[in-house]
């Protein structure tokens, strides 16, 4: 069963010299994303526990943590301890995700994963009951502003009909190329929340825009 639209800027997209006000900014979110890139697992840099911890300092909504990195299992401990709600991890970058899944529960964070255009979501659907969150890329991640992915929608129908099948709690998010324009076929495919960078921060009113999103993607 699909839940009510759940908008989750990403602040990769705002201004990091002045990150208390471009927050404040987005104060109809649902969630705010943050991007975590090590310029290993992706070729760009990003935000780290400390930038993390700053975030969770300046809002109380749930803090959604996409970690684009390698050896994951080294860091969640830490962004656990910064804030986030939901850690995020690439199953490209680990060896046993249900393991790691394990241990983000047990730091008392919920548990996802994400994966890349090219990987197949078919063999972690028998597992899916580990994993409070699953975010599909409809882009290459480590890079803002890119072109949506429409073939990757195959993924999120796949992901509603298992995850409809056997009555799981598990949500769908997409990142990557959400936008007015776009987030009506993703609403449709099946997927619960949308991270939207660029969509929202280039706005003339970012907060109007987290609304016009939400309201596209219920009425779909």
């Amino acid at each position: 069963m699909q839940h009510a639209p759940i908008i989750a800027p990403s602040i990769l997209a705002a201004d990091f010299s002045r990150l208390g006000e471009e927050i404040a900014r987005i104060s109809t979110a649902d969630w705010v994303h943050v991007d975590i890139m090590d310029g290993h697992f992706v070729p760009n840099l990003s935000f780290g526990p400390d930038i993390t911890a700053t975030v969770r300092a300046l809002t109380d909504k749930p803090l959604d943590v996409h970690l684009m990195i390698e050896n994951p299992e080294r860091w969640v401990e830490r962004y656990a301890r910064a804030g986030a709600t939901t850690l995020i991890f690439h199953v490209e970058a680990t060896e046993d995700p249900v393991r790691l899944a394990r241990t983000i529960r047990d730091l008392g964070v919920r548990a996802a994963f994400s994966l890349k255009p090219a990987t197949p979501i078919e063999p972690y659907l028998p597992h899916l009951e580990h994993f409070d969150e699953v975010l599909v890329m409809s882009v290459e991640p480590g890079f803002g502003g890119q072109s949506f992915m429409p073939d990757q929608l195959d993924k999120v129908r796949t992901l509603r009909r298992e995850i409809d099948a056997r009555g799981l709690a598990t949500l769908i998010e997409i990142d990557g190329g959400i936008s007015e324009e776009t987030i009506a076929a993703a609403a449709q495919a099946g997927c619960d929340a949308f991270v939207a960078g660029s969509a929202v921060y280039k706005a003339e009113d970012p907060a109007g825009m987290v609304t016009s999103l939400r309201e596209r993607a219920r009425l779909s």
